[in-house]
Protein backbone atom coordinates (compact mmCIF):
# COMPACT_ATOMS: atom_id res chain seq x y z
CA UNK A 1 0.00 0.00 0.00
CA UNK A 2 1.36 3.41 -0.97
CA UNK A 3 1.93 5.96 1.72
CA UNK A 4 -0.04 9.18 1.51
CA UNK A 5 1.98 12.33 1.95
CA UNK A 6 0.34 14.67 4.41
CA UNK A 7 1.02 18.34 3.91
CA UNK A 8 0.67 20.97 6.61
CA UNK A 9 0.21 24.69 6.18
CA UNK A 10 0.55 27.76 8.36
CA UNK A 11 -2.97 28.92 7.48
CA UNK A 12 -6.01 27.92 5.49
CA UNK A 13 -5.07 30.61 2.96
CA UNK A 14 -1.71 28.95 2.33
CA UNK A 15 -3.53 25.67 1.77
CA UNK A 16 -6.02 26.93 -0.81
CA UNK A 17 -3.95 29.56 -2.62
CA UNK A 18 -1.82 28.70 -5.62
CA UNK A 19 0.96 31.13 -4.68
CA UNK A 20 2.25 32.81 -1.51
CA UNK A 21 1.20 36.15 -3.01
CA UNK A 22 -2.37 34.98 -3.46
CA UNK A 23 -2.41 33.64 0.12
CA UNK A 24 -1.20 37.01 1.42
CA UNK A 25 -3.95 38.82 -0.51
CA UNK A 26 -6.61 36.44 0.82
CA UNK A 27 -5.31 36.87 4.36
CA UNK A 28 -5.50 40.69 4.22
CA UNK A 29 -8.95 40.64 2.62
CA UNK A 30 -10.18 38.21 5.27
CA UNK A 31 -8.83 40.39 8.08
CA UNK A 32 -10.52 43.48 6.64
CA UNK A 33 -13.81 41.65 6.18
CA UNK A 34 -13.68 40.47 9.79
CA UNK A 35 -13.00 43.97 11.11
CA UNK A 36 -15.75 45.54 9.00
CA UNK A 37 -18.19 42.84 10.14
CA UNK A 38 -17.38 43.60 13.78
CA UNK A 39 -18.06 47.32 13.21
CA UNK A 40 -21.39 46.57 11.54
CA UNK A 41 -22.50 44.15 14.25
CA UNK A 42 -21.35 46.43 17.09
CA UNK A 43 -23.34 49.28 15.54
CA UNK A 44 -26.49 47.18 15.62
CA UNK A 45 -27.36 48.05 12.04
CA UNK A 46 -29.60 46.02 9.81
CA UNK A 47 -28.00 44.99 6.54
CA UNK A 48 -29.89 47.80 4.79
CA UNK A 49 -28.62 50.37 7.29
CA UNK A 50 -25.09 49.02 7.03
CA UNK A 51 -25.27 49.22 3.24
CA UNK A 52 -26.26 52.87 3.46
CA UNK A 53 -23.36 53.65 5.82
CA UNK A 54 -20.91 51.68 3.66
CA UNK A 55 -22.01 53.08 0.31
CA UNK A 56 -22.89 49.67 -1.12
CA UNK A 57 -26.02 47.60 -1.66
CA UNK A 58 -27.64 45.32 0.91
CA UNK A 59 -26.67 42.18 -1.07
CA UNK A 60 -23.01 43.33 -0.90
CA UNK A 61 -23.28 43.60 2.89
CA UNK A 62 -24.84 40.13 2.98
CA UNK A 63 -21.87 38.78 0.99
CA UNK A 64 -19.45 40.50 3.35
CA UNK A 65 -21.15 39.22 6.52
CA UNK A 66 -21.25 35.69 5.09
CA UNK A 67 -17.51 35.82 4.36
CA UNK A 68 -17.73 35.53 0.59
CA UNK A 69 -14.17 36.69 0.12
CA UNK A 70 -14.03 36.01 -3.62
CA UNK A 71 -16.59 38.78 -4.19
CA UNK A 72 -14.41 41.52 -2.71
CA UNK A 73 -11.21 43.09 -3.91
CA UNK A 74 -8.81 44.72 -1.50
CA UNK A 75 -9.76 48.10 -3.04
CA UNK A 76 -13.46 47.52 -2.41
CA UNK A 77 -12.84 46.64 1.23
CA UNK A 78 -10.63 49.69 1.78
CA UNK A 79 -13.40 51.83 0.28
CA UNK A 80 -15.98 50.30 2.61
CA UNK A 81 -13.72 50.89 5.62
CA UNK A 82 -13.23 54.52 4.55
CA UNK A 83 -17.00 54.97 4.20
CA UNK A 84 -17.25 53.82 7.82
CA UNK A 85 -14.78 56.51 8.84
CA UNK A 86 -11.90 54.09 9.29
CA UNK A 87 -8.38 54.32 7.91
CA UNK A 88 -6.66 51.15 6.80
CA UNK A 89 -3.02 50.86 7.81
CA UNK A 90 -0.60 48.37 6.31
CA UNK A 91 2.24 46.83 8.29
CA UNK A 92 4.89 44.64 6.73
CA UNK A 93 6.27 41.74 8.76
CA UNK A 94 8.86 39.14 7.93
CA UNK A 95 7.19 36.00 6.62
Amino acid sequence: MAKVKIESYNSVWDAIADTPEEAANLRVRSDLMDKISVIIEASGWTQTEAASHCGVTQPRINDLLRGRISRFSLDALVNIAAALGRRVQIALEAA
